[in-house]
């Protein structure tokens, strides 16, 4: 993912989960903000060391910036924090999208789309 679309910035994280916006199921809890400066949405993704050893908190960091790289289009201008829970690990690829999907159209975060549109592994 590019520089410009990360949060890196504790004080970034922290401005956004302290909206109170967020929403959450069993495998995702999400906090955003609206973006007002910049074009495009940015994302900040938080795994805790519980969730398993450091080779299993970056794959879910990546299949995370995966499914950015492919809804990026579809997304709105919006800050974006993802907590990976500890229920996604067992997750499949496929699986995790459309965890994370539902997550993110439940919010309207997500553009409409039309129907029977999945995804193509």
């Amino acid at each position: 993912m590019k520089k410009e679309y990360r949060i890196k910035k504790e004080k970034d994280f922290h401005d956004i989960i302290k909206t109170k916006k967020n929403f959450a199921n069993k495998h995702f809890v999400i906090y955003f903000k609206k973006n007002k400066e910049i074009k495009h949405f940015r994302v900040g993704i938080s795994v805790n060391k519980r969730v398993g050893k450091a080779f299993k908190r970056n794959k879910l960091k990546r299949y995370v910036r995966e499914f950015f790289k492919y809804e990026k289009n579809k997304i709105e201008n919006y800050d974006i924090v993802v907590i990976i829970r500890k229920e996604a690990t067992n997750l499949d690829f496929e699986n995790f999208y459309n965890s994370l999907k539902h997550v993110l159209k439940k919010k309207k975060l997500l553009k409409k789309e039309g129907k029977n549109e999945k995804i193509h592994i």
